[in-house]
């Protein structure tokens, strides 16, 4: 059963197409990792499922319904962990829960509980009554997350949740996110974090420029770029001329030095381990050499020649 489905969705800025017949579903109980580099569309996808932003064509149906703007019931299944932190710096971390508690409807002793629930989950139960003005990024972090799940959303979005924390807080969020599908939440999750994505994702898809180029779980997209293999390569000597020899090899695609080690991606087949070797040998022997799996960030490579880390996109 799908949660969310987006179908054939177009948007437009001016003569700028954001979003070029994208297809996605969300099923129920996953969590959906979504991928691209700068520009690739991620976070128009996440506003048009939200409803903050219209379409121009195509169908989006939430919890089985066509998304329109006054789907209130829907809107109040969701919670959107957005990167821009939104709390009020002015009231304490128990008010923000109940500011936004209140959005979705919930009052009275139900809210109270809540609160104290989800200040517990978020481990900011002993910070409860502080303004935030006196928190840590990471404990900011936590409040955001609160304050988008206090009323049990059935579908969280996650864009970007772990940007500028420290590891102890990152790792606490992953937890928390993977605990949240235990208890029933979907969740759609963004980042520029590869190890993340791994972590966490039942599924995974990945856009560039507007358009949906692949899907799948982490094995089955890994299996589409097979036609692939990496060495990596440590010598006595490394020498110019032993990078070219390399280079010149049928079939050698890149040579990269990573430090004091050769890393040679190569089409599948090619038999050219033995005469790496024999070049690696005659200038002066092999030190290490072993062969790498492909990984989910050499899928995005692959696909998309980019890499995710320290990029924005719209």
């Amino acid at each position: 059963m799908n949660i969310a489905t987006m179908s054939n969705i177009i948007k437009r800025y001016g003569n700028h197409i954001v979003l070029d017949h994208v297809n996605i579903e969300i099923r129920q109980g996953e969590i959906l990792g979504l991928l691209g580099p700068n520009g690739a569309g991620k976070t128009t996808v996440i506003h048009a499922l939200s409803g903050l932003i219209g379409i121009d064509s195509g169908n989006i149906e939430l919890f089985g319904e066509r998304q329109s703007g006054s789907m209130l019931e829907a809107k109040r299944n969701i919670g959107l962990v957005t990167q821009d932190i939104t709390i009020f710096e002015d009231l304490t971390a128990k008010e923000n829960l109940a500011f936004f508690g209140g959005i979705y409807g919930l009052s009275g002793a139900v809210l109270k509980r809540r609160i104290v629930e989800t200040l517990h989950f978020v481990g900011l139960m002993d910070q409860a009554n502080k303004r935030p003005t006196k928190f840590s990024g990471g404990m900011k972090r936590r409040l955001n997350i609160a304050c988008s799940i206090i009323h049990r959303p059935k579908l969280l979005i996650m864009d970007e949740p772990t940007v500028g924390i420290d590891p102890q807080t990152r790792n606490h969020i992953l937890e928390s996110v993977l605990e949240l599908q235990k208890m029933g939440t979907t969740i759609l999750y963004t980042t520029h974090y590869m190890e993340e994505v791994q972590f966490l994702a039942s599924r995974i898809v990945i856009m560039d420029q507007g358009h949906v180029i692949a899907q799948g779980t982490i094995d089955e997209l890994v299996k589409n770029i097979r036609h692939e293999e990496k060495i990596m390569l440590e010598v006595v000597e490394l020498t110019e001329a032993l990078l070219d020899d390399i280079k010149q090899l049928d079939g050698v695609k890149h040579v990269t030095l990573l430090g004091t080690t050769i890393q040679i991606t190569l089409q599948a087949g090619t038999g050219n381990l033995d005469r790496i070797l024999s070049l690696a040998k005659g200038a002066g022997g092999v030190i290490n050499i072993h062969a790498q799996k492909p990984t989910l960030e050499d899928v995005l490579l692959t696909l998309t020649g980019k890499q995710l880390r320290d990029t924005e996109g719209i």
